[in-house]
């Protein structure tokens, strides 16, 4: 099908021009004001926003092993109505893919079922378990890099055997930092007022940046790539920074959930369990100041469903993890952008350009030639997180209830249609109008 999307504003060199998007066969052909129709299926947009498709690196699809909680096909069409395009998908399966002969049926649920581009990791360490290296060599033409995400590598020795072998691979490590050994038993929240007054055993935030630190000295030692996941505390933001000061390959991620709540905002429901845990509001300033200055390279949602069972024990019992694939732009926007605290420019770098770069995906910049991977968002939408509309099988979320201003309206996969099911009806030989600030149904958060 060639499309054309007309009457929007693209996401271009920085900033925001009025440009039609034509696509053709999967690419984008050409990106120019006033584009002929002819020929074209059109997509008007009134002043709808155009920019790359979303890519989250930080993914829990839970299939194979675990598709009571998730598939690759109701994580997929959640993306994709998240405006995501591309997903990196965590390890932590049935069976773990750390040889080729388990990443396998992982690789054939995704051909049969993703509804948007998959890109699975590989395992560092056998099972996960930390204690004998994962074949990397030979899962690494088919992963954008290893973690063992759910688990930190406890052993040091262990983590520069796997940081020399992935340098020699050119791919990076991915890691899960938290030191076992910092780990209060049972801990269910952040180590701080929260815990205190209610009695909760606290996540000492040490676990997580006395981590970072032993293996950011391990770059230096061995040169390898090297991406954290989720960071939470402002040791761990202070540490990326002089890294990269520094000039030492490492990046890094942070999800919605750290840059807009704090641990005062915490309710004993499953939906604010996770791991890292909300912690406190100093520890989400630094966090902000940190995708600010570029210290903080992705926003990844680290979208982890659980069964309603699983979810229903409050902070103590229920199990770690929160869904967010379908609402992290418009909790972004509202509470991030709309009020002049992070530019959207800068949230958009880290949903969109940051992420291509640092695992090497393809697009991330709308022009002639790249992939059709785009994302059509509103900005002035009124509504509200709703989890009982999600396609997620998760339904555990902590922006529930919360009002938003800004919706995805369309998600294009490879130049087709992945998100909405159907357009608003045209009467004027268009198949299809966005209102850019009046989002069609099934646009809504």
């Amino acid at each position: 099908m060639h499309l054309l999307l007309t009457g929007g504003a693209v996401f271009l060199n920085g900033g925001f021009q009025p440009l039609d998007v034509a696509v053709s066969e999967g690419r984008i052909v050409s990106v120019s004001p006033n584009l002929p129709r002819g020929g074209a299926s059109v997509i008007e947009l009134h002043n709808a926003l155009v920019v790359p498709g979303f890519v989250d690196v930080h993914v829990h699809l839970r299939q194979p092993g675990f598709s009571y909680k998730e598939t690759v096909a109701s994580g997929t069409a959640a993306a994709a109505a998240g405006g995501y395009t591309s997903l990196c998908a965590m390890p932590n399966l049935n069976p773990v893919p750390d040889s080729l002969e388990c990443l396998q049926p992982e690789l054939d649920i995704i051909g049969r079922d993703a509804r948007v581009h998959v890109h699975p990791y590989g395992a560092i360490s056998q099972g996960e378990k930390g204690e004998e290296l994962a074949d990397l060599a030979a899962l690494a033409p088919y992963v954008p890099g290893f973690s063992d995400d759910g688990r930190g590598v406890q052993s040091q020795e262990m983590m520069r055997r796997a940081m020399l072998l992935a340098r020699e691979l050119d791919r990076p490590i991915v890691a899960h930092c938290e030191d076992e050994s910092l780990l209060s038993k049972g801990w269910c929240v952040h180590d701080g007022e929260f815990a205190r007054r209610h009695g909760l055993p606290g996540n000492n935030p040490a676990s997580e940046w006395k981590q970072v630190e032993r293996d950011i000295q391990l770059v230096r030692e061995t040169g390898c790539r090297y991406h954290i996941c989720h960071i939470s505390t402002k040791e761990s933001v202070a540490l990326v920074r002089s890294a990269k000061a520094e000039g030492l390959p490492v990046t890094c991620e942070t999800g919605p959930h750290y840059l807009v709540l704090c641990d005062e905002e915490l309710q004993d429901d499953g939906r604010f369990k996770m791991n890292p845990p909300i912690r406190s509001a100093a520890d989400r300033d630094a966090l902000v100041a940190g995708l600010l200055d570029g210290t903080i390279d992705c926003i990844a949602t680290d979208h982890a469903p659980h069964s309603a069972e699983e979810k229903a024990q409050g902070l103590r019992g229920s199990l770690n993890g929160v869904v967010g694939l379908e609402c992290a732009f418009p909790v972004l926007y509202t509470e991030l952008v709309k009020p002049g605290n992070i530019p959207l420019e800068i949230i958009l770098n880290a949903l969109c350009v940051n992420p291509r770069r640092i695992f090497r995906l393809p697009g991330g910049h709308i022009e002639a030639g790249q992939p059709a991977d785009l994302t059509v968002l509103s900005l002035d939408h009124s509504g509200v997180v709703d989890p009982r509309t999600f396609r997620s099988l998760g339904r555990a979320t902590p922006f529930a209830g919360r009002h938003v201003d800004a919706a995805v309206c369309m998600t294009l996969v490879g130049g087709k249609i992945a998100f909405p099911e159907r357009l608003e009806p045209s009467s004027s030989g268009t198949i299809g109008i966005i209102q850019g600030f009046d989002c069609p149904e099934g646009g809504r958060a």
